[in-house]
């Protein structure tokens, strides 16, 4: 968090008061935030801030996207899906794209008229990329992508999709590869409902559907095909800090305003701060947090150096997810009754953190992706 990063930092804060916050709650309860949301983001320069100028970008480092994701969760507007639009998208593009590919995507979306998405999930392929069903068949200068995905977010306001497809299904993991898809430009796409989720209902999060849809031979993301699963593998320590990262700063924002909550509440003549219990169970999750935040930004400083791997990525993703969840729960049981009632924040945090331990790969394959290293 140098000076620059910290500049962002303020002026995101600032932005989310004057510009997100008049309309939140309006779009959690309509189930998606609005385009015009989107398009506003990206005006102020808050999309995709680590692509280089060349691309519309400002040519910062993922330490500036962190910021804008920690932000996002400590002020509560994490049901806004930025995080996979800036930090996983728009990453593929911008490693594994031709030129022309990234001059004809990346700013789009760091302007906000395109808002991006991840195809991988299917109904019958979570965590196991590898039995994805979902087919792009050569014919002549397009593919032929068939197929349905499902649990994808921004879904419904999607524009640019990155469809995971076997081009190969014979070849398993290497006959898969990656496409980009803009949906406004072809034929056969269709969006499924939006999906009613236990938690993060303002972020979209939908079935899609794939009928014949052909794209141009250059919708292929780089230049060979057969080279999707190696993409996937070397982007998801990334997405998986991502996820702590979300973690972490929902586990501060817990911690908060039950601090203020138990300060303000009073039991038996005296404020619930007052109790041993209370001060033991705060003392013990301010510890553990600390110890997770150490962590996390332990992960961000290797990944700023490029040398994050898979199994450090899997040991923070598991740990603080699982802590996440720990810590709602503690923190709601010190609410009491109110604890229970969506108008409170805890409730919220609480069912927005069990999906935590499920996407970006469930916390029982990051424990054999460990256990594989030792």
């Amino acid at each position: 968090m140098d000076e620059e990063v910290k500049l962002l930092d303020d002026a995101f804060a600032r932005f989310l008061e004057q510009e997100i916050a008049p309309g939140y709650e309006d779009w959690v309860e309509a189930g998606c935030v609005t385009k015009e949301a989107w398009k506003k983001t990206g005006e102020g320069g808050f999309l995709c801030p680590a692509i280089p100028e060349e691309y519309g970008g400002v040519g910062g480092t993922f330490a500036h996207e962190a910021a804008i994701m920690h932000r996002l969760g400590v002020d509560g507007f994490d049901h806004f899906g930025i995080a996979l639009h800036s930090g996983i998208v728009a990453p593929y593009i911008l490693h594994y794209g031709s030129e022309d590919q990234k001059k004809r995507w990346l700013p789009g979306l760091v302007s906000g008229d395109l808002i991006g998405a991840i195809a991988m999930t299917e109904p019958g392929a979570g965590s196991d990329l590898q039995g994805i069903k979902t087919t792009a068949v050569k014919d002549g200068n397009h593919y032929v992508i068939n197929g349905s995905k499902t649990f994808i977010t921004n879904g419904q306001l999607a524009n640019l999709i990155v469809v995971v497809a076997k081009t190969d299904p014979k070849e398993g993991a290497k006959g898969t590869s990656l496409f980009v898809v803009e949906t406004e430009e072809v034929e056969g796409f269709r969006r499924g409902r939006n999906l009613d989720k236990i938690g993060l209902k303002g972020n979209d999060t939908s079935e899609l559907f794939f009928d014949n849809v052909r794209v141009p031979a250059d919708a292929l993301l780089g230049q060979d095909e057969g080279k999707g699963f190696y993409q996937l593998m070397e982007q998801l320590p990334q997405e998986r800090l991502i996820v702590t990262i979300q973690a972490m700063a929902a586990i501060e924002r817990a911690l908060t305003v039950t601090l203020d909550y138990v300060k303000e509440r009073k039991a038996f003549g005296k404020a619930v701060i007052d109790f041993q219990n209370t001060q033991f169970k705060l003392a013990e999750l301010k510890t553990e947090a600390t110890i997770g935040r150490v962590f996390v930004n332990d992960c961000i400083a290797k990944h700023l150096e490029g040398g994050l791997d898979t199994v450090t990525a899997s040991m923070a993703k598991y740990w603080t997810t699982d802590l996440q969840c720990k810590v709602m729960d503690e923190c709601l049981q010190l609410h009491g009754g109110y604890g229970y009632m969506n108008e409170y924040p805890i409730a919220r945090l609480y069912a927005d953190a069990r999906v935590q331990r499920i996407y970006a790969g469930t916390n029982e394959i990051m424990k054999v992706l460990i256990a594989r290293s030792l």
